[in-house]
């Protein structure tokens, strides 16, 4: 480390990772490096994400989209397309949400599965986001919407295999398992973005105008964000913003309640 610093090398470290995803043995090799990269991906998908986890020079918010091929992996310049490319049409328990990684807006489809349980427990599987943010926003729904999820398995995933942790995601999650619930599909056109608190009501996220306007990009119509955040977005967006104080609001303009 001592030469790379006096003579200006830049050098690569390859650590091993162990099952849990952290680098094994003593945390002496994220110590002494300036940068410390993730390369993650799954087993059964194609694609690969470098991310950023210390950084002592810049942002650790930044991330990498890569797919594997036959010569390598390759850049994905607009992931968003790639992620939606074989989202179905009119299907219940399926919605596009917006996220923010780093600077880069990403949109990735979200999809709900909720079925009667035959055992006395219900089961709650997230693959993507943090289970317990999901049974979270479960209990959400079923006291401030009344919905009766109390014998329901629910299951949610996002599609290509990728993990995101932000709360800009939760209305989203709300809407995706109230509409399987339902059996009520959500429009292809739409979007949703909104933090959902304890109160059922749908908080502002930030850089919600790089959000919709990547969805405007990609041939989005309508776009359901905090009525907060519709206070302060600029009208220059063709979408058709339609801003919700709670998720009640959100679920009357889709159809998923009277």
């Amino acid at each position: 480390m001592k030469m790379c610093k006096q003579e200006e090398i830049t050098t690569i470290i390859i650590g091993h990772v162990t099952k849990d995803g952290n680098i094994a043995g003593p945390r002496v090799l994220e110590h002494m490096v300036d940068t410390v990269l993730y390369l993650e991906g799954e087993r059964y998908f194609s694609y690969r994400i470098l991310r950023g986890v210390k950084n002592r020079f810049g942002s650790t918010n930044e991330i990498g989209m890569f797919e594997m091929k036959d010569i390598g992996m390759c850049e994905i310049e607009n992931p968003s397309s790639v992620l939606l490319s074989e989202r179905n049409e009119n299907v219940a328990g399926s919605i596009v949400v917006a996220s923010i990684e780093g600077t880069r807006p990403i949109l990735v489809e979200l999809q709900a599965l909720t079925a009667t349980s035959v055992f006395g427990m219900p089961r709650r599987t997230a693959n993507g986001i943090d289970y317990n943010r999901l049974t979270l926003l479960i209990a959400v729904l079923e006291k401030r919407a009344g919905l009766p999820l109390g014998n329901q398995d629910v299951y949610l995933n996002i599609v290509g295999g990728i993990r995101i942790n932000e709360p800009a995601l939760d209305l989203g999650i709300i809407l995706a398992a109230c509409s399987s619930y339902k059996n009520i599909a959500i429009p292809n056109d739409t979007i949703a973005i909104g933090e959902v608190g304890l109160t059922g009501e749908v908080r502002s996220v930030n850089q919600i105008e790089k959000r919709v306007k990547e969805a405007e990009k990609l041939g989005f119509k309508k776009c359901i964000i905090p009525e907060s955040n519709k206070k302060v977005l600029k009208d220059s967006s063709k979408l058709d913003i339609i801003g919700v104080q709670n998720i009640l609001e959100a679920m009357r303009y889709l159809g998923l309640r009277k």
